[in-house]
């Protein structure tokens, strides 16, 4: 039986941390709640019972598109088992690992949570697959791209119009998981919303820009690389208990570990150690060359796999076309009796009824847009449903894996 590899703070660095704990120390490179930025300052305003950065967690959990967290793949689609992960445990996944890293470095837990719990709302149906899927459709009829990153600022602030603060957005474009570094230092720039929104509609038309982005808190950087840190070691799992592997790949990584809990205990610990009273974070060298070899050795065993891809390329990915196709029909016709009207557009409408901010009304947009808004909404189980009501004769169709069927 493989030995467990776990490692603890440093007698020192966890001295200092409960000295300066006791001091009531602060983090001179924490955000504050003082310091927070809205687009309309006149709402929303902190007090005692509802501090400034809680206003934005409250907000995000209770948007209606948060519900859908929890019928939207993390990886594996098209299969009926409450073991497996979906895209809700996923961000409660990312929430506790950076709350853990943030309560440990004295930053904005507030600020961490709310960026967490915001982070991937804006996600396809069916994972990566599928937002790769809708952002060659949006390209192809526009000629720019979908980031599952900057839509879920535009569900946030554009379509729900909740008056977020600047920096949870901040963190929430900035968070892409899929990228990681070294060392995470927050930008130093004036944080404004026009730039935000110059950085934000940069990667709608280039395509490089959202690897560029960087987020402009240490709270973002934390949600960042604790994104990383939460699904490496879970997919692994998944992919167990799904009986992906005739037999259990040899996992190399020896100073992060090869297991879920290894890898989160081992990281969080690394991190602390280069990262306590720095303005930025940081991994030793060869934890970070640990965690490049695991996402490699994740995307040859698990995203890769064969069985894992057959299913979408064959059936899914036409269907995303049917639906774009279609959709795009209905949105440009605006018929009140179409699925798209009463289920989206009067949907929208439904949500910001009783917003008091200012906002562009929704039906400004370009029926693409709208359409990109409706079909990365949609959970799983809503994207068949509606195929399947659109299409009851289309050669496309999927079943899905069981309790039983291993």
């Amino acid at each position: 039986m493989k030995k467990s590899n776990y490692i603890n703070l440093s007698e020192d660095t966890a001295s200092r941390i409960q000295r300066d704990t006791e001091a009531h120390w602060e983090n001179p490179y924490r955000s504050t709640d003082g310091n927070i930025i809205r687009r309309d300052p006149s709402h929303d305003i902190a007090n005692v019972q509802r501090p400034a950065y809680v206003r934005d967690i409250e907000k995000i959990m209770n948007v209606p598109y948060y519900n859908r967290y929890s019928d939207k793949t993390q990886v594996f689609s098209l299969v009926r088992n409450d073991d497996i992960s979906r895209r809700a445990l996923h961000v409660q996944y990312v929430s506790r690992i950076a709350r853990n890293i943030g309560r440990l470095l004295g930053l904005n837990i507030d600020l961490i949570e709310a960026i967490a719990l915001g982070h991937d709302i804006g996600h396809t149906p069916f994972g990566h697959a599928g937002e790769r899927a809708l952002s060659k459709l949006y390209h192809e009829h526009t000629g720019r791209y979908f980031n599952h990153n900057v839509h879920s600022v535009r569900v946030l602030d554009n379509i729900c119009c909740q008056n977020l603060s600047l920096q949870t957005l901040d963190g929430i474009i900035c968070h892409n998981g899929e990228m990681e570094m070294k060392e995470y230092r927050p930008r130093t720039d004036k944080l404004t919303f026009d730039g935000f929104d110059d950085m934000k509609e940069e990667c709608y038309t280039d395509q490089s820009a959202v690897g560029r982005l960087i987020p402009c808190t240490l709270e973002g950087c934390v949600v960042r690389i604790s994104d990383i840190i939460a699904y490496i070691g879970k997919d692994r799992q998944d992919a167990e208990r799904l009986r992906l592997f005739d037999r259990t790949p040899e996992y190399s990584q020896k100073k992060i570990g090869t297991n879920n809990a290894e890898i989160i205990n081992n990281m969080i610990v690394n991190i602390v150690e280069n990262s306590y009273g720095k303005p930025y974070l940081k991994m030793d060298d060869d934890y970070f060359k640990e965690l490049r070899s695991a996402k490699k050795e994740n995307y040859s065993h698990i995203y890769g796999n064969e069985k894992t891809e057959a299913a979408f390329k064959t059936e899914i990915e036409p269907m995303f076309v049917e639906l774009y196709e279609e959709l795009l029909d209905q949105a440009e016709r605006m018929d009140p009796d179409s699925v798209f009207v009463r289920h989206h557009v009067n949907y929208i409408d439904k949500i910001t009824r009783y917003v008091h901010v200012e906002h562009r009304p929704y039906m400004d947009n370009t029926p693409d847009d709208m359409v990109v808004d409706y079909i990365a909404g949609m959970t799983d189980d809503y994207f068949i449903d509606l195929h399947a009501y659109l299409f009851p004769e289309s050669s496309h169709k999927v079943r899905y894996r069981g309790y039983f069927d291993l």
